[in-house]
């Protein structure tokens, strides 16, 4: 494991897991089988094939106790009772050597002992739950953290939290850069390496995913092997929950619905055992949506799959109070006037559909608004943040804007008048500020819920400069 982080996780701590304990009660029904083999070759006085069962039921028997030592360590109750086991199987067996052997007598010998392992095994065994959550984009983390510290606090769960990478997208579709982001995620969060947890041989109870497209993403790409239709081989259960949240539908209005059509019809929600959205009348929307696309033999399915249960982000933001966020240092010359109290901070959102939509004049509007707030500096602080795919977004699907893009941002950050926030703490973003100004976006649904004021900006409208 690296040792950049202490607090790391390490996946080879072993309890007994769910499908394990479900495997051991699926072999005692194994032995209940042969022990009627068993008996019916006792009364046909096949000695030989009575010999090859007992020695393949301790076989079993041995294998059993090695998994449950290797979880539980030894001298469990269940261990001792399969040692006695295999003590009746050594008597049946020399009895038969010796001519003593009865079928009814054998029968009940077996019966009785496979009772009491069938029984140990459900009452004695404390089964353990592993739950995966799989975070590619440290800043998307909050989509989950509240369902992770659900889990983490379980004694009855297991639970890792395992960032994987993520590959920009090249203008023509290939694979680009890079990007792995273990280490931003809060130092409250224990991480695991993904290249240290063996996902086909641990086959966990849940897998958690906040990445949707699979391969359909023309901006950024998990690693295939990370693609929901490969995950849900590796799992008994993969949940799916959005990393954004969006303007509460009304269900009944049809073109509220069609126009979020394509959030519904991807990957992740076709091949999650579940998906929670942020609401009921979400959730309701998506099964309308779902049942059209699948046909309405299909609802009943997409009744029982989609949760609208709320999402995680909704979540973080009502938590996360004002007193307990941390400034950095370099922010604070930013916020304060020179008496030392407070300035009004604007949260400015730039999204990457605005961008997508306005191209050159997204630009124009940038450098229009950030010259207005470097005018009124003194009074107001600008807290620009900027989406956290919007680099790879200009890229992958406006090369050409890239350039002078990142020349406004290094122009902005080297003045210094203002805060820019590139970080995956979106929530203390949100807390800090008082005011949103910026592009529709999911954020907007989140700062709904402080109740503060909200601006969206038009990259119609420029101010001509005084």
């Amino acid at each position: 494991m690296p040792s950049w982080r202490s607090h790391v996780k390490n996946p080879n701590n072993q309890h007994m897991r769910r499908h394990q304990k479900i495997m051991l009660l699926e072999l005692t029904a194994t032995l209940d089988e042969a022990h009627t083999q068993i008996e019916r070759e006792l009364r046909n006085n096949s000695i030989d094939a009575v010999s090859d069962l007992l020695s393949q039921c301790q076989e079993c028997a041995v294998s059993m106790g090695e998994t449950i030592e290797a979880s539980e360590g030894e001298g469990t109750k269940t261990v001792v009772i399969l040692e006695e086991y295999c003590e009746r199987l050594y008597e049946i067996s020399q009895g038969m050597d010796s001519g003593n052997a009865n079928a009814d007598r054998t029968s009940k010998i077996l019966l009785k002992s496979l009772n009491a392992i069938r029984s140990s095994i459900a009452s004695d065994i404390h089964e353990t739950l592993e739950t995966v959550f799989l975070p590619y984009k440290a800043a998307m983390w909050d989509s989950l953290e509240s369902v992770w510290k659900k889990a983490d606090a379980d004694p009855d769960c297991d639970a890792y939290v395992i960032p994987i990478p993520y590959f920009d997208r090249n203008p023509d579709g290939s694979m680009g850069k890079e990007h792995y982001e273990g280490l931003d995620y809060p130092m409250y969060v224990p991480v695991t390496d993904y290249r240290q947890y063996d996902f086909e041989g641990r086959h966990p109870d849940r897998i958690y995913i906040h990445n949707p497209y699979d391969d359909g993403n023309f901006v950024t790409s998990v690693p295939p092997f990370f693609y929901s239709r490969n995950l849900k081989n590796l799992t008994d259960e993969l949940i799916y929950i959005p990393y954004f949240v969006l303007a509460d539908p009304d269900p009944g209005n049809d073109e509220q619905v069609e126009g979020m059509r394509h959030f519904m019809t991807v990957a992740a929600v076709m091949n999650a055992d579940k998906v929670i959205v942020q609401s009921e009348n979400m959730r309701k929307a998506y099964i309308k949506v779902l049942t059209e696309y699948a046909g309405e033999q299909t609802r009943g399915y997409w009744e029982k799959k989609i949760s609208g249960e709320g999402s995680p982000k909704f979540d973080k933001v009502a938590t996360t109070k004002k007193e307990d966020v941390e400034v950095p240092e370099g922010w604070e010359k930013v916020i304060r006037k020179s008496d030392g109290s407070m300035k009004k901070i604007i949260f400015y959102n730039t999204g990457v559909q605005a961008l997508l939509d306005n191209d050159e004049k997204m630009l124009d509007k940038i450098e229009d608004v950030l010259r207005i707030f470097k005018e009124n500096k003194d009074d107001v602080a600008l807290l620009w943040r900027p989406h956290p795919l919007i680099q790879a977004t200009i890229t992958s699907m406006r090369p050409h804007l890239w350039e002078r893009y990142s020349a406004i941002v290094d122009s902005y950050r080297s003045e210094g008048w203002g805060i820019y926030d590139d970080s995956a703490e979106l929530d203390r973003a949100i807390v800090l500020s008082d005011a949103y100004y910026g592009d529709g976006s999911s954020v907007v649904e989140l700062y709904k819920k402080t109740g503060k004021p909200i601006m969206i900006q038009n990259a119609e409208i420029i101010e001509e400069a005084g």
